[in-house]
């Protein structure tokens, strides 16, 4: 092994150093987040009080000769990290959380079973360590625990291993340190009572709120040095814990953000256009240079997308890291809907148009304020919600922090009255220039009577557009085009950003064979995946022409107006 070199304030042990200098060397190449991370924990030893237990990291990775693989350097590098570096005057652990996120085939299950194994070692001072593994599905909660059973029944290992470790059929626990490793789905049965002190969640890609995560971690204290882990490939899941981890990660590698004990391991190409250069590949998969097979099985997968790159989808998502969506049917690629998170300018005093949306008003509903100023587009988005919904308990993201943090109303009642919708258009008039107001031409009626109360009468052509599906056709270009030139401002409203991913685009007479060439706009699922918000912006956007030059020649004094967006 390398001798160990000499930091400011600690040395870096050299398990640790062998991953930071290959990615250094780029050789294989490493993505940009990995180089940022290598650069960052560098900068940790040379600067913090900490240090890494020498003689435990040495300890857990003699574990290797009894599992039927060796360790990779980024799976050394992840445990000297994660279980043997520690503060110098608490003791306590440097890096309590990681993140790891990498392309499928990487090998993370069999991560987790080593590390688990570590855990629960007697080579861990802490007794009672305990492991939770949790997935969304069996399958992926109990694969890393009956990896580390098959090699505690490996018959030249199992005498000498029933000396450390003994297994049940639900888990499989250390003689001396008396902790356990269980698996556990997302059920709330079985939870009570746990005393983890390693809480790992697995494909975190599949999580659309924290709903499971919290309840989890809110056992952890009881035991010392508590950590917790994130395990993933990526994954189609919009605006959930995933993408907040990667947004987390995105401030410590690139922003100067503050670590608080989170270690970000993100290995992704940095592009869409890398994939078309095989020694790229390992920058989504740290274990790739290593695996033959591997290699060879991502060649056949990517060489049949360039055949049918519909058919494969999940090669660029899965493998590469990079969430591109289904050409066939999203409005956009996610990383486009993204970039929409770009803060308003003050607006007041500007002209707009106003976009209305519901299925039924029992159910969700959303105004769009549209706004235009050169080539960016500026909107201001919100939402209602009926509390009495039949379909509110299957909507996974978290609309009750949407509603906390004003993005949406949740309206206590059987339906959402069309009251609450013209005061908010009535408030809106009171700070902009409403010049135009447009609505689906099929629901029209049920709210006709409040706004005609506000001078929008559908008998006043320059005033309201009853939308039909042509009118769609004939905007998806320019929003297409928005999206790809990245002009929509939004802020961050992720209940809008959301409302995207469940729209689809559909070729206009495909069904009938009299494709048309346009697009029109449909749900990509019926009951939880609400596209209401998204189709307000639409609608806003048909009537986009009667903003003009989107600039008021005279702009009022807005020093006393307020808008509650």
């Amino acid at each position: 092994m390398r001798m160990a070199v000499r930091m400011m304030s600690c040395e870096i042990h050299p398990a640790i150093l062998d991953y930071i200098e290959l990615v250094e060397a780029g050789e294989p190449r490493a993505c940009k987040d990995q180089i940022a991370l290598v650069r960052h924990v560098r900068q940790c030893f040379e600067n913090e009080e900490i240090y890494t237990d020498a003689a435990l990291l040495e300890k857990y990775i003699s574990l290797e000769k009894y599992f039927p693989f060796a360790l990779f350097p980024w799976e050394k590098f992840l445990i000297g990290l994660w279980d043997c570096t520690f503060w110098r005057e608490t003791g306590r652990p440097r890096w309590k959380t990681v993140f790891a996120m990498m392309g499928r085939g990487a090998g993370k299950d069999g991560f987790i079973a080593f590390d688990s194994a570590c855990s629960v070692s007697p080579y861990n001072p802490v007794q009672g360590y305990n492991v939770d593994i949790c997935a969304n599905n069996e399958e992926q909660a109990t694969r890393p625990l009956l990896d580390f059973v098959e090699v505690l029944e490996t018959p030249r290992f199992e005498a000498k291993l029933k000396k450390h470790y003994y297994h049940t059929k639900e888990t499989a626990k250390g003689r001396v340190n008396r902790g356990a490793i269980k698996g556990h789905t997302n059920n709330p049965k079985g939870r009570d009572g746990l005393r983890p002190g390693k809480i790992i969640f697995n494909e975190v890609h599949q999580y659309e709120n924290y709903d499971n995560i919290e309840v989890f971690t809110t056992a952890l204290g009881k035991v010392g040095q508590p950590r917790v882990g994130f395990f993933t490939s990526n994954g189609e899941v919009s605006d959930g814990p995933l993408d907040d981890y990667l947004e987390r990660s995105n401030g410590i590698l690139f922003e100067g953000v503050p670590d608080d004990g989170f270690l970000p391991f993100v290995c992704r190409l940095d592009e869409i256009a890398d994939i078309h250069d095989e020694a790229n590949w390992g920058k989504a998969n740290p274990s790739l240079q290593y695996r033959q097979d591997l290699f060879d099985e991502i060649r056949e997968e990517y060489n049949d997308w360039l055949k049918h790159p519909d058919q494969n989808g999940s090669l660029i998502t899965k493998r590469f890291g990079i969430r591109s969506g289904k050409k066939e049917i999203a409005v956009t690629d996610y990383e486009k809907v993204k970039a929409t998170n770009k803060p308003l300018i003050n607006l007041a005093g500007y002209p707009c148009t106003v976009g209305i949306d519901y299925a039924q008003l029992s159910d969700w509903a959303a105004v769009n304020l549209h706004f235009r100023v050169g080539e960016q587009r500026y909107d201001i988005n919100h939402a209602w919600i009926c509390s009495q919904s039949k379909t509110l308990h299957l909507v996974k993201p978290p609309w009750q922090k949407w509603v906390a943090d004003g993005h949406c109303t949740l309206v206590d009642d059987v339906s959402i009255h069309p009251k609450l919708l013209a005061d908010y258009i009535r408030e809106a008039a009171g700070v902009f220039q409403i010049k135009k107001l447009a609505a689906d031409n099929f629901r029209w009626t049920a709210i006709s009577e409040e706004l005609k109360k506000l001078g929008f009468d559908a008998k006043d052509k320059d005033k309201v557009k009853l939308i039909r599906p042509s009118d769609i056709m004939q905007v998806d270009p320019v929003i297409q085009d928005l999206f790809d030139r990245e002009l929509f401002h939004w802020d961050d409203n992720p209940c809008l950003r959301w409302s995207v991913n469940n729209t689809k685009r559909v070729r206009s007479g495909r069904a009938t064979g009299t494709d048309t060439g346009n697009y029109y706009y449909a749900k990509i699922e019926a009951k939880s995946r609400k596209t209401d918000p998204f189709m307000a912006l639409v609608a806003s956007m048909v009537i986009e022409p009667a903003l003009g030059s989107g600039v008021a020649a005279n702009l009022p004094d807005v020093s006393a107006m307020a808008f509650n967006f």
